[in-house]
């Protein structure tokens, strides 16, 4: 019996590659998906990474290694929807001419600005159209302070985003709230398109715990990422404080680019001892080290509607590095995750005897001698990038079957 033919795939990523969120949600995919079938990757590279040399040519010959065929456009920052519209019609030039050349019959679609890209050459060359949206964007643009609801541009968004849903062959959501979400649009009801929950996944060979005996001094608490739009840091550097209270020798590792001014600000804004905290700005390499280093981590995101369809990246590095985390409800899979597995502490509001409660439940989990193992199985079950790809190849046949 003959094999089913594989078709070459079109993935479009609005992050760069040479980001840290590109390297580990993109590329760390990529190089096991074109194992077995050609991938030509398409992405906008921020022009303060693209100046980066040697990290440019690092990633190209990863990428070159792996087989896949890189095609990076510059992205456009100002002015903001111009700019945005600038790249989508670059994007879409782009893209047809591969569709065409190569006789690509599958487009992946990463998030909202490539689904327009996606969407255009649904209709132009009838490909097939994984819609990987990642989360609520339009809603979380709301959330995060940048949009209006009210606005032009949160009302094209949405229109975009029911053109996305009620035409992709397929879609992929981070978490099983946010599909819950969608099945409750009305003008999804009896157009629902085929659904995979495929949350965001991390590299477990990389991201693995280091079994050193640790000496108990100091209690490092972790965090790791940016601290703006809706991430809570000020929570976080309270909880922080309160930790000082129950354990004096505690330290604040913080791991961030490109923020430090503001995070520094926060942080004597919150009387936080600068000898109370380390501040490094890390590559995505080093970052699996220096979460080794971490008895607990930390991070607080807005429960807002549009978090709902968010799995942050950082709770499966966390967890697949052995670390336990404290966290917040409202978020996605989050608390189940967290509380379900006894992995961490999902708080339920910010006051101070509420995050006391749950520092010390925290505590009691860091001295459980079984935790890391614990966090380990439980990274593996929801979070490992083996599941992950493995999901992904299995709606690439799918969709080969429908060409």
């Amino acid at each position: 019996m003959l094999k089913a033919r594989k078709f070459g795939v079109l993935y479009i990523s609005y992050d760069g590659i040479l980001e840290p969120l590109g390297q580990s949600q993109v590329l760390a995919y990529l190089k096991s998906l074109a194992v077995d079938r050609r991938v030509y990757l398409i992405s906008f590279e921020k022009g303060v990474d693209w100046a980066e040399a040697s990290e440019r040519e690092r990633a190209r010959e990863v990428i070159v290694d792996s087989g896949i065929v890189w095609y990076p456009l510059r992205y456009h920052r100002w002015p903001s929807a111009f700019a945005t519209a600038w790249d989508i019609l670059c994007g879409l030039v782009l893209a047809l001419w591969l569709v065409q050349s190569k006789r690509l019959k599958i487009v992946h679609a990463r998030s909202y600005v490539p689904s327009v890209i996606a969407l255009g050459l649904k209709y132009l060359a009838g490909v097939r159209f994984l819609f990987d949206m990642r989360g609520f964007w339009a809603d979380e643009r709301v959330d995060g302070g940048l949009w209006s609801r009210s606005g032009r541009l949160y009302r094209v968004a949405k229109w975009f985003e029911r053109r996305f849903l009620l035409n992709a062959d397929h879609v992929v959501s981070l978490t099983s709230a946010a599909l819950r979400e969608m099945q409750r649009f009305d003008y999804l009801q009896g157009r629902m398109p085929p659904v995979s929950i495929i949350p965001t996944c991390a590299d477990l060979t990389r991201f693995s715990p280091t079994f050193h005996k640790r000496t108990g001094k100091p209690f490092v608490l972790g965090y790791v990422g940016t601290v703006g739009t809706w991430y809570l840091f000020d929570e976080a550097v309270a909880c922080f404080k309160q930790l000082c209270r129950l354990r004096a020798d505690a330290l604040f590792l913080i791991l961030n680019r490109g923020e430090h001014p503001f995070i520094r600000q926060r942080l004597a804004a919150a009387g936080v001892q600068d000898g109370a905290v380390e501040l490094l700005a890390t590559n995505h390499a080093d970052v699996p080290y220096q979460i080794a280093r971490m008895d607990a981590g930390i991070f607080f995101i807005k429960p807002v509607f549009s978090k709902q369809a968010s799995a942050p990246t950082k709770l499966a590095e966390f967890l697949g590095c052995g670390v336990p985390c404290l966290s917040n409800e409202g978020v996605g899979d989050m608390a189940q995750v967290l509380e379900g597995d006894k992995v961490g502490v999902a708080l339920k509001s910010f006051d101070l005897i509420s995050m006391d409660t749950a520092l010390e439940q925290l505590l009691r989990l860091v001295d459980d001698p079984n935790i890391r193992q614990r966090c380990v199985v439980t990274a593996e079950k929801h979070f490992s990038l083996k599941e992950g790809v493995a999901r992904y190849r299995g709606i690439y046949e799918q969709l080969d079957g429908k060409v």
